[in-house]
């Protein structure tokens, strides 16, 4: 079953649909494609509707939810690492 929802096949992210441990492996299913899904082991504990590493992410990049960025890396993010406010700067308030 999964625990975390990928919104759109543009995504860099995973949202964790449950509270997940360090080390589990999760099953993110695609809301625009229920058949595709990716299957991601956690660098972190990452709490209930926290985001979720697809990929390596470089510092700089710009990271995509719903196919539309989000915010900016801070920092070198790895597949499977909590993505939150310690390692993204949002782009949606800033100016």
């Amino acid at each position: 079953m999964p625990r975390g929802l990928i919104h759109s096949e543009k995504d860099d992210v995973c949202v964790a649909t449950t509270d997940v441990k360090k080390g589990e492996e999760v099953l993110c299913a695609y809301l625009e494609n229920n058949s595709k899904h990716e299957i991601i082991k956690t660098l972190d504990d990452v709490p209930l509707g926290h985001k979720i590493a697809l990929r390596d992410i470089r510092q700089g990049e710009k990271v995509l939810k719903y196919g539309r960025p989000i915010g900016v890396a801070t920092t070198n993010i790895s597949k499977g690492q909590h993505v939150h406010i310690h390692n993204l700067k949002s782009i949606r308030w800033s100016k």
